[in-house]
């Protein structure tokens, strides 16, 4: 596109020259020494042009990437000492194997395959891992139980456990997927802490949130043996209207999830704090 400054600098030379023919004899080398300026004038302004008009879009982005996780419920289960039970401070919490209990607890939550996956990012600090960090995670099982207060595994601890960040900010845990009970979306917990001392001393807590699941994977786990109700309970609610995702359909805690019933599935959540 001509700019506009090149295009009247032109017009204005050549209307000079039609009211001064006495310029005629060096009209030709004149207009051509100053388009030849203006073009490299052009050339030399694009890149500037380019540089300012890319930085706020990379600003931005940088911006709504780091936006810290929702802040969001433990719930009436947390087992970290808020309510009840305390499992943090337990030795054997430490594990990224969450499906058998420990201690002196011996149930093994049963269900299809589930990895999760959180990388912990600084928000604070253009989204750059959060190294040493730590995460206890914790989640119903097959049959929307809670271990330490649901009937028929009070006494049980297994989905739960804690994990430190590896130096690109990545927790994983293996363990079963949810099942869904009656008035909530498909879900895990999780809260994050500075440090695993500080976690394990079920210290101050940096955030509190939950991940969500997307629908399609879940439709196919609860057509599986072991997920009894999940699909009438899941028929009955919805992100939009879940009272924990509901206000943004749970955009920034909705869940990367890839696999099969067959194969197991792989959950996967950025968590800026």
């Amino acid at each position: 596109m001509t700019h506009e400054h090149d295009r009247g600098l032109v017009y204005d030379l050549g209307t000079l020259m039609q009211r001064r023919n006495a310029l005629r004899l060096f009209a030709g080398a004149g207009l051509a020494a100053l388009v030849g300026c203006s073009a490299d004038e052009t050339a030399g302004s694009t890149p500037s042009t380019t540089a300012t008009t890319s930085s706020p879009s990379a600003s931005s982005t940088t911006t709504a990437s780091c936006e810290e996780i929702p802040q969001e419920t433990a719930g009436p289960y947390p087992g970290d000492g808020s309510n009840g039970p305390n499992v943090l401070t337990e030795s054997g919490i430490v594990r990224s194997d969450i499906t058998k209990s420990f201690g002196s607890a011996s149930g093994v939550a049963s269900g299809v395959p589930l990895t999760v996956e959180l990388t912990l990012q600084d928000a604070g600090a253009s989204c750059g891992p959060l190294a040493g960090a730590a995460v206890y995670l914790w989640h119903c099982d097959a049959e929307g139980r809670y271990s330490l207060y649901s009937n028929g595994v009070q006494n049980e601890n297994y989905l739960r456990g804690v994990q430190a960040a590896d130096a690109n900010g990545k927790v994983t845990f293996t363990t079963v997927f949810p099942g869904a009970y009656a008035g909530r979306w498909p879900h895990i917990h999780f809260e994050v802490y500075a440090s695993l001392n500080e976690a394990t001393a079920a210290g101050k807590i940096s955030a509190t949130s939950q991940l969500a699941f997307p629908e399609e994977p879940c439709l196919a786990v609860y057509a599986s043996d072991g997920y009894d109700g999940s699909s009438q309970n899941m028929e009955r609610t919805s992100l939009s209207d879940d009272n924990v995702f509901g206000e943004d359909d749970g955009a920034r805690q909705l869940a990367t999830v890839t696999g099969s019933v067959q194969q197991g599935y792989v959950a996967r959540l950025t968590v800026p704090v």
